[in-house]
C-alpha cells in the first residue's frame, strides 16, 4: 500500500453530510502561495444575511466543524460530542453574529476552543493514539478505501506532528482553502503573523513529508 498516494484522494466527512475536500491530495502537490483575496471577496462577509437559520447553517457547515475537530487532535469517538458541543455555542449565540467576519472563520473560532477543551480533558496520552487505520467508505472498492484511509492516516500523522498555531493556519489555508484575512480572523492573530505561521508550517510539512519517504522510499510500511 503508498504510504503518499499516487493521486488525490478526498478525506472523509461524518456520514450524511456532504462537503469533502481533497485534503490528502497536499501529500503529493506542490504548495503555493496563500489564497490571496480579490477585494469582492473581502466584501462578501458584511453581505450575510443578519438574521441566519440554524438549520440551514448546521446542515451546510456541519462536515466543516468535524473535519475541523478532527484535525485539532480531538478523538475519533469523542468527534460527535465535540461536534454537539460546537453547534450547542453556535444555536446560542447564533444571533450575536454581525457578519463582520465570514461564517466559516466564527465557527472555527468556536470549534477551536471546544478542540482545545477536549484535549485538555482526556490527556495527553488519548490525544496521541494513532487514527484507526480503515475508514467505512460504501463507495470505494476495498484496495481504493485501504489507500484512501493510509493516506488521511498520514496527513493526520503529519498534522499531529505540527506545533497547534501553525498546524491551524495549515489546515486552514490548505486544506479548506480559506484566505488568510478569514483565518487572522478564525483564529484572533494578525494578518503578518498568520503569512509567518503559514510559511514555517508549510516547510514543517514539507519536511515531514520528506522524511517519510526517505524512511520508506518503497511506499510500504
Amino acid at each position: 500500500m503508498g504510504v503518499i498516494p499516487d493521486l488525490s484522494v478526498t478525506e472523509p466527512s461524518p456520514a450524511g453530510h456532504e462537503g469533502d475536500v481533497d485534503s490528502a491530495s497536499v501529500l503529493i502537490r506542490p504548495l503555493g502561495p496563500p489564497p490571496i483575496p480579490a477585494r469582492a471577496r473581502r466584501s462578501e462577509a458584511p453581505a450575510l444575511p443578519v438574521a441566519l437559520d440554524f438549520t440551514a447553517v448546521y446542515d451546510e457547515h456541519f462536515a466543516f466543524v468535524w473535519r475541523s475537530l478532527r484535525r485539532l487532535g480531538v478523538h475519533d469517538r469523542l468527534l460527535d460530542d465535540a461536534a454537539k458541543d460546537v453547534f450547542i455555542v453556535v444555536h446560542r449565540r447564533l444571533g450575536e453574529f454581525e457578519g463582520r467576519s465570514t461564517l466559516k472563520s466564527w465557527l472555527f473560532a468556536i470549534a477551536r476552543r471546544v478542540a482545545h477543551d477536549h484535549r485538555r480533558r482526556v490527556g495527553r496520552k488519548e490525544r496521541t493514539e494513532e487514527l484507526p487505520e480503515t475508514v467505512a467508505d460504501h463507495g470505494a472498492t476495498p484496495a481504493a478505501g485501504a489507500e484512501r484511509a493510509e493516506a488521511v492516516r498520514v496527513l493526520h500523522e503529519i498534522l499531529g506532528s505540527l506545533d497547534d498555531d501553525k498546524r491551524e493556519v495549515f489546515m486552514l489555508a490548505e486544506l479548506e482553502q480559506m484566505t488568510v484575512p478569514e483565518i487572522a480572523d478564525a483564529i484572533g492573530a494578525n494578518v503578518n503573523t498568520v503569512y509567518s505561521r503559514l510559511r514555517v508550517a508549510r516547510q514543517a510539512f514539507e519536511q515531514a513529508v520528506s522524511r517519510r519517504l526517505a524512511r520508506d522510499p518503497g511506499g510500504r510500511r
